[in-house]
């Protein structure tokens, strides 16, 4: 330090003020809303998304060529074992648990027309695949692609374009 008429120069530090009563961030964690009712309802587990992807009654009629994408289940869940997701946005992101999944119909209703998706899924084993979704067509998964596989349960729906 030095002297300067009696006073010493150096470095002078101030405590650094926190605000502890500001407002808070807020963290979207992706939960799905309405997930509860839905388990309930339709014994359909949603987790999260991006809200791109979201359930639908599969009565909601068509907008032009698209649809909705179809889930079908051997299993007492959804509507008779379908399930439906409207497409809402690209891209478009949605976890979930359907199980005894053999089949998942894209939302294009003609040749041409519907979203590019991939699903994950994983057998009671473990083994996860990812398959693309025909967007106007069926796509054949686990025992429905052939009775000799291992039912599948259904855990990601992506749609990419």
């Amino acid at each position: 330090m030095t002297a300067i008429g009696g006073w010493a120069a150096g470095a002078v530090t101030f405590p650094r003020q926190v605000e502890a009563d500001g407002p808070k961030s807020v963290v979207e964690d992706f939960a799905y809303p309405g997930a509860d009712g839905i388990l309930a309802q339709y014994g359909v587990v949603l987790v999260s998304g991006d809200g791109h992807i979201v359930f639908a009654d599969c009565a909601t009629p068509a907008n032009g060529n698209i649809g909705l994408i179809r889930v079908r289940t051997t299993e007492s869940v959804g509507q008779n074992g379908q399930v439906c997701f409207k497409v809402l946005g690209v891209p478009g992101h949605l976890e979930l648990k359907i199980p005894a999944v053999f089949e998942i119909r894209g939302d294009g209703l003609v040749a041409g027309a519907g979203h590019k998706a991939k699903a994950e899924l994983t057998t009671d084993a473990g083994q996860r695949t990812v398959v693309d979704v025909n967007p106007s067509g069926n796509t054949p998964v686990g025992v429905g692609a052939s009775p000799d596989n291992q039912p599948t349960t259904l855990l990601e729906l992506d749609v990419v374009g």
